[in-house]
C-alpha cells in the first residue's frame, strides 16, 4: 500500500491550494478515504472524509465551505481542494485509507503572509 500526497506549499490568507494523494497497491475504488492535518504542537485531526463512490463527503466544521473532497477512482486518487485559506489552516495534512488502514507521508501547508 503507497499513498503518496503533493500539492503544499506557501500560500498567503486567502489564498488556494490543492492537495492530490495518489494510491497504489489496493482497490482503491472500495476505500473509503480522508484527509487529516496535524498542526505544530498539536494532535492530528480528521479534516474531510469520502466514501468509495464519492457520493458522501463530510468536513470538520472550521473547513466547512472552503474545503472539498473529492475523487478520481480511475486515477486512484483523492483531492483537497482548500479555498479561502487561514494561518490557522497552517499544518502538515496526510491521506488515509480505510480499506486497508494506510496513511501518507504528508504534505506541509503554510498559510502566511
Amino acid at each position: 500500500v503507497q499513498l503518496v500526497e503533493s500539492g503544499g506549499g506557501l500560500v498567503q490568507p486567502g489564498g488556494s491550494l490543492r492537495l492530490s494523494c495518489a494510491a497504489s497497491g489496493f482497490t482503491f475504488s472500495v476505500s473509503t478515504m480522508s484527509w487529516h492535518r496535524q498542526a505544530p504542537g498539536k494532535e492530528r485531526e480528521w479534516v474531510a472524509g469520502i466514501n468509495s463512490d464519492g457520493g458522501i463527503k463530510n468536513y470538520v466544521d472550521s473547513v466547512k465551505g472552503r474545503f472539498t473532497i473529492s475523487r478520481d477512482n480511475a486515477k486512484n486518487t483523492v483531492y483537497l481542494q482548500m479555498n479561502r485559506l487561514k494561518p490557522e489552516d497552517t499544518a502538515v495534512y496526510y491521506c488515509k485509507s480505510s480499506r486497508p488502514s494506510s496513511w501518507g507521508q504528508g504534505t506541509q501547508v503554510t498559510v502566511s503572509s
